[in-house]
């Protein structure tokens, strides 16, 4: 009898998304533990699993002051999550194999990759311990720069403490913080005028925003950015316009209306430059969000749906996806065949993908939106501020979330998941392998437009 078993293969994205699953799933259990709260009560399942979803998803948003609600031991896992989730799942498990001197077989490599979107499977190891030196380096050095500010508000144990917390959220993008215990939800704003902390914590954020390969690409080729590979000259150009030209609109149009009178010019541009990067895709915020005008709210809106670069901290859709997005609308306005950018071309299949995540991220982010406002009674910009949140992994908050049914939280949890392991991985992981078909269909056209 010809009868043929296939063998069951799991993918990449498969393993990723279960990866991330899991990882949040024991985190929500170990934040329920009495001793993980201030109060020695243990945390409803949907609190701790909002927050260790929002922490392995580094997005920051939360339901509870994590200063003020959980003890320092339920700090300290919500950090080891952040930590976690900025540096991938994968990417942790490969490390901790590599540290105990295992061998990392082929599938180990490609799921590493796929999950730091690297162009090839080939020196993937000495990849990874390239991003650990590199993020435990650069983390350090923001703790140590910012220890003296905390250490003058808050002694020597706790300065330590919370220059290492902020740092290591402020890198990962996550957007965790310990200020409640000023103002409980109340993030940085009591930092708005402090420029070690401001240009420290942008800095971190930049810097593990751009992604792990584009690092790479900075150590090998220093300052020859001619010699640079397309996908990190596209990530640093878009980055470089994605803070100035915000923060031009901030500092401009924003802070020049009455509710902002009051803001000296040191502090305008100060409050210009955070606003204009942390909405990509860090959650901190100096300022309050809810004074800002409509029209700067939308403009974070779409900062945050932008989000970070490819195989980096950050979540969103992606520099190089707008950028590709752009370019592909410049080459259809001047009648080319195709989009380029530095003298390269881009393929059909990529501008596929990222018309694709595009329309995934726009329908999720308006219908939660709607749905949330629908359920909740809330006007739909504040609503949708909410949900572009949570699927940029951003964090930042007008103040509803805390105020959110068990449903609406929901909704936000899954933007969050979507948002950590994108679009593609999700279809990709339910959809696994590749329908090669002998014929295709006639061609038609059809008006668009």
């Amino acid at each position: 009898m010809g009868t043929s078993m296939r063998k069951k293969h799991i993918s990449s994205f498969q393993i990723i998304i279960f990866g991330f699953f899991m990882v949040i799933f024991i985190g929500s259990l170990i934040l329920m533990l009495p001793w993980a709260t201030q109060s020695g009560q243990s945390a409803s399942f949907a609190d701790a699993l909002f927050t260790s979803t929002s922490a392995v998803c580094v997005t920051g948003l939360i339901v509870q002051d994590t200063a003020t609600y959980w003890s320092e031991f339920g700090q300290f896992i919500i950090l080891i999550l952040i930590q976690i989730g900025g540096l991938g799942v994968v990417t942790m498990a490969v490390s901790f194999a590599v540290l105990s001197g295992r061998k990392i077989g082929l599938m180990q490599r490609s799921t590493m990759a796929e999950a730091i979107s690297a162009h090839q499977v080939g020196g993937i190891v000495r990849l990874t311990e390239f991003i650990l030196k590199t993020t435990f380096g650069i983390e350090c050095l923001g703790a140590v720069i910012m220890f003296p500010v905390f250490y003058k508000e808050f002694g020597f144990i706790k300065g330590i403490w919370y220059a290492v917390f902020h740092s290591v959220s402020a890198f990962c993008n996550a957007g965790f913080d310990l200020m409640g215990i000023k103002s409980q939800f109340s993030s940085l704003t009591s930092y708005a005028r402090h420029p070690v902390i401001n240009f420290t914590i942008m800095f971190l954020i930049i810097i593990g925003g751009i992604g792990f390969l584009t690092w790479g690409e900075m150590r090998a080729k220093k300052f020859k950015f001619k010699k640079y590979r397309l996908q990190a000259k596209v990530i640093l150009t878009s980055t470089l316009i994605l803070i100035i030209v915000p923060a031009l609109f901030f500092f401009f149009y924003e802070f020049s209306l009455d509710s902002w009178k009051n803001m000296s010019f040191g502090e305008r541009i100060l409050g210009a430059l955070f606003q204009s990067v942390t909405p990509r895709t860090a959650g901190f915020n100096t300022l309050d969000l809810a004074a800002f005008s409509e029209t700067g709210q939308a403009m974070i809106i779409c900062l945050m749906l932008i989000g970070g670069s490819p195989g980096s901290t950050a979540g969103g859709m992606k520099t190089t996806t707008a950028a590709v997005l752009v370019l592909s609308a410049a080459a259809v306005f001047a009648h080319r065949d195709s989009a380029s950018c530095f003298g390269r071309r881009i393929t059909d299949d990529i501008i596929k993908n990222a018309s694709t995540i595009l329309l995934m991220y726009l329908i999720l982010f308006l219908t939660g939106g709607m749905v949330i406002s629908c359920i909740e009674q809330l006007p739909i910009l504040t609503c949708l501020f909410e949900t572009a949140s949570a699927i940029g992994t951003v964090g930042l908050t007008l103040g509803i979330t805390p105020q959110l049914s068990l449903v609406s939280r929901f909704i936000l949890i899954g933007l969050m998941f979507f948002g950590r392991v994108g679009g593609l991985n999700l279809i990709f992981a339910a959809v696994s392998g590749k329908h090669v078909y002998a014929s295709k269909l006639p061609k038609e056209k059809i008006t668009v437009g």
